[in-house]
């Protein structure tokens, strides 16, 4: 009858940890799914501004092109830098 007693507590403590553990997994593997889509929005918010600043320098290029300023080699040279 002890033995039985001491079986059952036994399995309840087991049943407790195991539900811990569980929950330790779930919320670690939740955690690093966060943490991997924060990552990739910053690499998007990087890359708009990057590609924001690029569009930028080539709107500053059109217009000394326009204004006269740069010959069209000059234009072609610089936004070829810009972009390579």
């Amino acid at each position: 009858m002890i033995t039985n007693i001491i079986y059952l507590a036994v399995f309840l403590i087991l049943a407790f940890v195991l539900t811990i553990a569980v929950k330790a997994i779930s919320r670690g593997v939740e955690a690093k799914q966060v943490l991997k889509e924060e990552i990739n929005h910053e690499q998007i918010n990087e890359n708009q501004n990057k590609n924001l600043e690029v569009i930028s320098q080539i709107k500053e290029l059109k217009d000394l092109h326009n204004k006269g300023i740069l010959n069209d080699d000059e234009f072609k040279k610089a936004k070829e830098k810009i972009l390579g």
